[in-house]
């Protein structure tokens, strides 16, 4: 078995999603996880809590990447710019080069209605997230719930269409495209 080193994680991910993709999410044990990576069981484990994980992993920075740039905007910047700001940063955890995986990760959610109910549940948890950093830095109720919850509308939609087969912009135009229909929606003629 290979001893760990950097990159041991990502190449977890990398083995974890081809051998859901072969043979099914609940068909791969995390010891063949770990045999086709070349570490141990107890390597995968320093890790990931469970194979579930490997999926699902870094859910704190992912509402990081959202609520960041609220706790750090300016005093007195509107809700939308805030949302603005929070997508904006979103979109650059997703380089293209992030696409396929992505794409297979998507996938292996997709398969499994429980992997798809932990995925709902991550959109749940990152709205109460970014609604309590929009309160915090002084947005009033409903501003902040609904600010909060369009957010992660926009975020979702563009993130099914920078999957989709075929789509090749950048999340951040797709982002973008999304937020000025929005803003079309709420300021017709603008």
């Amino acid at each position: 078995m290979a001893r760990w080193r950097s990159g041991t994680r990502e190449r977890l991910q990398a083995t974890a999603l081809q051998l859901f993709a072969e043979h099914g999410y609940d068909e791969t044990t995390v010891a063949e996880i770990a045999a086709a990576a070349e570490v141990t069981e107890r390597t995968f484990f320093r890790h990931f809590a469970d194979k579930r994980e490997v999926l699902f992993a870094g859910q704190d920075d992912f509402s990081a990447m959202f609520t960041g740039p609220v706790a750090d905007a300016p005093d007195g910047t509107p809700a939308f710019s805030l949302v603005r700001r929070s997508l904006d940063a979103a979109a650059a955890f997703f380089p293209r080069d992030r696409r396929d995986w992505s794409r297979g990760q998507q996938r292996v959610i997709d398969a499994v209605p429980a992997l798809g109910e932990r995925e709902l549940g991550k959109l749940a948890t990152l709205k109460i997230h970014l609604g309590d950093a929009l309160r915090a830095h002084g947005i009033d109720e409903p501003a902040a719930t609904i600010a909060a919850e369009t957010a992660v509308t926009v975020f979702h939609l563009s993130f099914a269409q920078w999957i989709a087969d075929g789509e090749d912009r950048d999340f951040a135009a797709i982002v973008h495209e999304r937020l000025d229909a929005l803003t079309r929606v709420v300021h017709p003629g603008s």
